[in-house]
């Protein structure tokens, strides 16, 4: 390659052409091999100016500086003869060598003589002609000049034609190349070079999936992630899977980017986990890692929990509630229906059959922050705190179960009112927590409880900017339950002494599965393989990926450290106006351990949902009793407007009664009045700080 360049060095001066026709000198600052040309530089007005130029050009201009290459003289024209005796001197390299042209032969003399015989008779005699200028020969200087360049105009014409079979070598190479990978990869398929790169980058992986020869580990806290195969929609759109995961705790994703001058290239972005399922795996094995090793945990007097996470339509329903047949659920394959069934088989050891425990099973929802029976048609609930500070769900139906399959038959009645809907992200989307509960009772005391949840979509915690209220409070609920959930199993791993579980309803009827030392969690990522679900995937797997490595060595974690003291300190400024109580305690501890990952404008947003949560409640509530007492005064009125059909009632006393009934109508009246009034004003403080939350959404949620 070197030879190409001739005599080019850095640092030496040669001729250039510019667009505008000039010709003028610049300095050579590097070599090109790749594309074999050179960078050169110049001053111009005062400023340093450079480009690059192709060899091409270069030779053109200055033959001098081309590659020398001695050359046998051809047949067809004959070396001119050499003057002999004569010394030759060596003619000095000129900057700029034009090649001789037509102009620069010497001049023949084309005058015919005539051959016909002359007459006899005697003529006069006219003066003989001059003899005929013969052309100078060339000197020896010039000779040599001659061949110079000639010899430098045919090495750069050479030099051109090598760089055009290299260009054109190089072509075929290229269109060798785009065949073969058209016959390896389907070019009809769209982003097939993301597919041919994702191929190869597999190719050179070394893969030890997941087996049932693997030792299943104890884990007080397991995180885990499984990838779904592509769903019907995706192989109609031709989607491309960009999940691979090499090995049982391993998962990549192959995420397309684009440079700017719009070269496409993956960024494969690798995440640790405890365990790491792929599409091949079926929800037993899902089930023998994960929720199993939790059944005897409920049998040691203990608390254990289960919950799938993920974008709606990555696998969470299939993986907690069973198979599905378009829209038939076969409940027998999933984990709710599997521990179930693991629960009775325990039952009947002879460790636990001593115990007496009896088995019982509760289904409920959590859909905008309030509880709702799917075993009672759909009867809202209300989540309280007894004198002891145990959480009660007043009201929950607990069925008593003596087989797997009245654990299936509960399943069937919850799945089928549960709160599903279209969403901006799915069609079909789950709005809410399904919570299945398998409780263990001993002589009517909680032995052990076992809450196996199905999480709302996360994408829904986009939605807290909709102009719709109700799709706000949805994303609202959502976003705020997953960070509280976030935070208690940091808690339940660093065994602090307080956890957050009032931050939300989810964690709220949750707590005693996180508090207590015999308490374990086990955490399903489900992911979408397709690449339009890659951002979604993303966020899935950064959440989980924080949830558990903060729990790998809890021996290294410092308490009490808090990434930004102002912005705490201004956080306890902007919420002290707003009151003290458990509830806004939490989500204040909640926001200040999210500082990264939630704006301060979802801080108050959270709080302006939080406080008209509670405000509705109250209302609700108040009108209840105003009804009820309604109806009390109905019956006490009646009774006085029968009195005055007496022809001698006590009038005094009619109307001391009736005074009395109104002030009391009065009375509570205006404070419902006033309740409600300030319900109106948390209403339009919602709004208002729903229009203020930042567009960038949290990452670690979304």
């Amino acid at each position: 390659m070197a030879g190409s360049f001739g005599k080019i060095i850095v640092g030496v001066y040669v001729e250039i052409k510019r667009s505008d026709g000039r010709i003028h000198q610049a300095m050579v600052t590097s070599l090109n091999e790749d594309n074999e040309s050179v960078t050169v530089e110049w001053i111009e007005n005062g400023d340093t100016k450079g480009k690059e130029i192709d060899l091409e050009s270069i030779f053109a201009l200055n033959p001098d500086v081309a590659p020398e290459e001695e050359t046998a003289p051809s047949p067809e024209t004959p070396p001119p003869p050499t003057p002999t005796s004569v010394k030759v001197n060596k003619i000095p390299k000129n900057r700029r060598t034009i090649a001789p042209t037509k102009n620069d032969t010497p001049s023949r003399d084309n005058r015919v003589v005539s051959t016909r015989a002359r007459p006899t008779q005697p003529q006069q005699l006219e003066p003989a002609p001059p003899p005929p200028v013969q052309p100078a020969q060339p000197t020896q200087a010039q000779t040599a000049q001659q061949l110079a360049n000639a010899r430098r105009k045919s090495n750069c014409v050479k030099e051109v034609e090598k760089l055009q079979e290299k260009r054109e070598r190089r072509r075929i190479q290229q269109q060798e190349l785009r065949e073969k990978k058209a016959q390896e990869v389907d070019t009809t398929v769209p982003n097939y070079e993301i597919l041919y790169m994702i191929r190869d980058f597999r190719a050179s992986l070394d893969y030890r999936p997941l087996s049932t020869a693997d030792l299943i580990e104890e884990h007080r806290i397991c995180v885990c992630v499984r990838k779904r195969p592509l769903n019907k929609k995706e192989l109609t759109i031709r989607d491309l899977d960009v999940i691979t995961i090499p090995s049982k705790d391993v998962v990549m994703v192959h995420e397309p980017k684009q440079k700017v001058d719009l070269t496409r290239y993956l960024e494969n972005q690798t995440f640790r986990f405890d365990y790491a399922f792929d599409d091949s795996t079926t929800n037993e094995i899902v089930y023998r890692f994960t929720a199993r090793p939790l059944v005897e945990t409920i049998f040691e007097r203990g608390m254990a929990t289960c919950f799938a996470y993920g974008q709606t339509g990555s696998g969470k329903t299939h993986t907690m509630g069973g198979d599905f047949s378009g829209k038939n659920q076969d409940c027998s394959k999933g984990i709710y229906a599997l521990a179930a069934r693991d629960v009775f088989v325990m039952l009947k050891k002879p460790c636990y059959r001593k115990l007496e425990l009896q088995v019982y099973a509760t289904f409920f929802e959590i859909y905008s922050g309030k509880v709702f029976d799917l075993l009672n048609g759909k009867a809202k609930l209300r989540v309280l705190e007894d004198g002891k500070q145990q959480v009660q769900v007043v009201g929950l139906h607990e069925r008593d179960v003596k087989c797997t399959e009245d654990v299936l038959k509960l399943i069937e009645v919850g799945n089928s009112c549960r709160t599903s809907g279209q969403t901006s992200a799915n069609a079909h989307s789950s709005r809410s927590h399904a919570v299945f509960q398998i409780i263990l009772r001993r002589k009517g005391k909680m032995h052990g409880k076992f809450s196996l949840i199905d999480l709302a979509g996360n994408e829904r915690g986009a939605d807290t900017s909709s102009a719709d209220r109700q799709t706000r409070l949805e994303g609202a609920e959502i976003n705020k339950s997953l960070l509280a959930l976030k935070e208690c199993i940091r808690a339940l791993g660093r065994n602090k002494p307080h956890t957050p579980f009032r931050a939300s309803k989810l964690t709220q009827v949750l707590r005693d599965s996180f508090i207590g030392e015999n308490s374990r969690t086990c955490m399903i990522a489900t992911i979408s393989p397709g690449m339009t679900s890659c951002e979604n995937t993303l966020n899935t797997l950064r959440y989980a990926n924080r949830v558990k490595e903060l729990t790998v060595d809890t021996n290294q974690v410092i308490e009490g450290v808090r990434p930004n003291i102002h912005v705490v300190d201004q956080l306890d400024d902007d919420w002290d106006h707003l009151g003290s109580s458990p509830q806004r305690d939490d989500l204040k501890l909640l926001c200040e351990q999210n500082l990264e990952e939630v704006s301060p404008q979802l801080l108050t947003f959270h709080e302006a949902v939080s406080q008209m949560v509670e405000m509705e409640e109250q209302v609700l509530e108040d009108h209840r009793a105003v009804f009820q007492e309604s109806i009390r005064w109905l019956e006490d009125e009646k009774v006085l407007l029968e009195m005055t059909e007496e022809v001698d009632y006590d009038v005094d006393s009619y109307a001391t009664q009736l005074e009395q009934i109104l002030d009391q109508k009065i009375d509570i009246l205006t404070e419902l009045r006033d309740k409600v009034k300030s319900f109106r004003s948390s209403l339009q403080e919602e709004e208002q700080a729903s229009k203020q939350i930042n567009p960038k959404r949290p990452r670690a949620l979304l």
